[in-house]
């Protein structure tokens, strides 16, 4: 399946990469970007095909579990204040809804896709969030997250964005009523390359967890 907003280019998209029978959980995953940029994101976006690469490596685990997994495409590589991510993210809920409806979801996030991740999970059918990398700047909102629950994983070796502002995220949930937890991925850096095998497992074990808790 690849579905799209609307007609022409800039237009936000997803992929399925396990589509089992019957499903009975989704994992609607969110990749990284940049802080500003209107460039359209296409196949030859690193920060894309990183997520589809483990979109694809989590599928045989996801497909046995009866979970389906699906990739967004957003419509531009950067964050730019939030709306179009956040906006983008919202659409792929509702062809959810649409598409899956009564199916819970866990969104499973990269860098700036785990930053946009903690902006929509509160959309009901959202169980929770799977943020590896994560960019959380300070002060980054957290009351979507109230009820939810939040995984997320950094490595300590990252220096594109901050395994503390990561703690302190993860802090600041927990107040708001997340239920929140922090991995340590290890000596590893942002982009998921070093130990993808690793960050796979964190992806895929962290969100199934987080389904059959629901």
């Amino acid at each position: 399946m690849e579905t799209t907003r609307h007609a022409g280019q800039h237009a936000p998209s997803l992929t399925e990469h396990a589509d089992p029978p019957a499903p009975g959980g989704l994992v609607l995953m969110l990749h990284g970007g940049k802080e500003r940029g209107r460039s359209v994101v296409d196949a030859r976006s690193a920060s894309w095909r990183r997520s589809a690469a483990m979109a694809d490596a989590l599928a045989p685990g996801s497909t046995a579990a009866g979970v389906a997994v699906w990739l967004l495409r957003y419509r531009h590589r950067g964050w730019n204040g939030g709306d179009g991510p956040v906006e983008d993210a919202r659409w792929a809920l509702a062809r959810a809804r649409d598409l899956l409806p009564g199916v819970p979801v866990v969104l499973l996030g990269h860098s700036m896709g785990a930053r946009t991740a903690v902006h929509v999970a509160d959309d009901p059918a959202v169980r929770g969030v799977v943020a590896l990398a994560p960019w959380f700047p300070e002060g980054e909102p957290v009351t979507a997250l109230a009820g939810r629950r939040l995984v997320a994983a950094h490595g300590s070796r990252d220096r594109i964005t901050s395994p503390r502002a990561t703690r302190a995220f993860v802090g600041r949930a927990r107040v708001a009523g997340a239920d929140a937890a922090y991995v340590d991925a290890g000596p590893v850096g942002h982009y998921m390359l070093r130990r993808a095998a690793r960050w796979n497992e964190i992806a895929l074990d962290s969100s199934l967890s987080l389904l059959a808790a629901h």
